[in-house]
This record gives structure tokens, sequence and C-alpha cells, in this order.
């Protein structure tokens, strides 16, 4: 939870993001905008919350699943890495 405390403000600052583009999709709606228009609005919240995923995801394996390895050349260490890469693909 550490590293919650320490990046709070960064990911408060995220969610407010978010929630503005959320109610620009709520306006466009309201506004009868072009579908092409909310979809790209959707689209960019669909981003902004697998972000928001992958920075809790990585702080999540970081801290708490791999906090013990402190050798960065170790088969662990190098293990962390690709999973962590494997998960910023996914969520891009």
């Amino acid at each position: 939870m550490a590293h919650l405390v320490r990046d709070k403000a960064k990911l408060i600052a995220r969610v407010r993001r978010m929630r503005g583009q959320l109610d620009a999709v709520e306006r466009a709606l309201n506004d009868e905008a072009e579908c092409s228009e909310i979809l790209r609005q959707v689209s960019s919240c669909r981003g902004a919350m697998n972000g928001l995923m992958f920075e809790l995801l990585e702080g999540q394996l970081r801290y708490h699943v791999a906090g013990d390895v402190t050798d960065p050349a170790s088969d662990e260490a190098a293990a962390l890495e690709e999973v962590i890469d494997i998960v910023r693909a996914y969520l891009k």
C-alpha cells in the first residue's frame, strides 16, 4: 500500500481526468453528437482506464508480489519485468 500513498496525488489526478472524460461523453450524448465522436471519446476513456489499471497492477506486482526481489540481475527480477511488459502490452 505504500506505493499508493506515495503516488496518491498522481492517481487522484488521473481519476479526475477520467471523470472529465466521462462527463464529456455524457455531454456528447445529451447534445446528440455524431456517433464517431462519441466512439472516440469512449475509446479515450477506455485507454485512460487501462492506463490506471496498469499503474496499479505494476505497483501490486513490484511491491506486494515480488517485494523481496532485491537483485536486479536475478532471474526473479527478469521474470518480473517480463510479466510487467506483457501486462503493459495487453492493456495498450
